[in-house]
């Protein structure tokens, strides 16, 4: 049954029309959370080694690699949610992001009682809700103010 829907509705949410309050929500949304991630994305080029560091405390494996790339994910994907050029793409690759990001770095559930439980657990939920917005928007698309819909 679902086969036969996402066959039958390969286009369906960048055709759905939507009104100009729909589409200035999600403009809002789209520079939001782009700025989510190309704040933290500069932040991680600034304090390299820091952060280097911080991976390494979490066993994080092939910091130097990983990083690089987190770096690169952070500020292309989340420029390309602001402008809207392959938001989809980019907005699901970013779900993707924050889901190892918070296995790895808000592991709450391997911290000893009485430590930042609370705090990682915090920041692990709300990764969540982030992780949340960016596959509504892989679903949803990027509405009629971004350049996947300028010719539109």
């Amino acid at each position: 049954m679902l086969w036969v829907f996402l066959r039958n509705n390969k286009n369906k949410p960048q055709g759905i029309k939507m009104n100009l309050f729909e589409n200035t929500c999600i403009l809002t949304g789209r520079l939001l959370l782009g700025l989510y991630f190309i704040l933290p994305g500069l932040q991680k080029i600034v304090s390299f080694d820091m952060m280097s560091q911080y991976m390494t405390q979490h066993n994080v494996p092939m910091v130097s690699l990983l990083l690089v790339i987190t770096i690169v994910l952070q500020l292309s994907a989340g420029l390309a949610i602001i402008v809207g050029f392959k938001g989809r793409l980019a907005a699901f690759i970013l779900a993707g992001l924050t889901l190892v990001i918070s296995v790895f770095m808000h592991n709450f559930w391997n911290l000893p009682e009485g430590g930042d439980v609370a705090h990682e657990t915090q920041n692990f939920v709300k990764n969540m809700a982030i992780m949340a917005g960016l596959l509504i928007l892989a679903a949803r698309g990027t509405g009629q103010f971004s350049l996947d819909n300028r010719a539109k």
